[in-house]
């Protein structure tokens, strides 16, 4: 990101769904950072204008990415940022939405998402896992030690299958479908393509 973006730190960035500690562990800080986040779990940062405790340029502002509050539509960002959020959504509607709002709210983007078809799912950290039956996800969500299982171990049955109805990996064709004039960069993992990013 930083090669596309060499002037990152001039920037006022949009980040939709993600939380201050991204922007903390960043070697380059931007101008100024708008977290969007519909949970507001990053309670690092107070909601509104200001620096949090670490003098982070970061402000959140508890919202839809899908659909921002009107203070937001009504701002222009230098670079809208997202990270593994597009595959959360729930559904093609959802997705058009979030891309729609990417395109309007900046001059660049930057939006990122695991890929399909990298043979390790990466939520759950088990092969081919997003190929399979509902009901057989939803069973090794429920028993498999590693990745989302780990958080809520006393979850029952219908919470593993709803976890696992959240989760709609994206191919470099549903990509560029919502991003059409955008670039698809392809990160590797053992020259396997892991994850997919959509940038302008």
């Amino acid at each position: 990101m930083l090669e596309r973006f060499p002037d990152l730190s001039a920037m006022r960035v949009l980040d939709l769904g993600g939380r201050a500690t991204t922007w903390a562990q960043s070697s380059v800080l931007p101008k100024e950072v708008v977290i969007l986040n519909a949970s507001g779990w990053d309670s690092g940062v107070a909601d509104g204008p200001g620096e949090d405790d670490n003098h982070l340029p970061v402000r959140l502002v508890v919202g839809d990415a899908c659909s921002p509050p009107a203070d937001i539509m009504a701002e222009h960002f230098d670079l809208v940022y997202s990270n593994s959020v597009i595959e959360h959504l729930g559904g093609h509607s959802q997705r058009k939405a979030f891309a729609d709002v990417v395109r309007t709210l900046g001059d660049h983007h930057w939006v990122q998402t695991p890929y399909r078809y990298f043979p390790v799912e990466p939520h759950w950290v088990f092969p081919g896992m997003q190929f399979l039956p509902v009901k057989l996800q939803a069973e090794i969500s429920s028993r498999w030690p590693l990745g989302w299982a780990q958080l809520a171990p006393e979850m029952q049955f219908r919470d593993h299958v709803e976890m696992v109805l959240e989760v709609e990996l994206l191919s470099i064709s549903a990509l560029s479908h919502y991003f059409p004039e955008s670039a698809i960069l392809i990160e590797r993992l053992a020259k396997l393509p892991k994850s997919l990013v959509a940038t302008s």
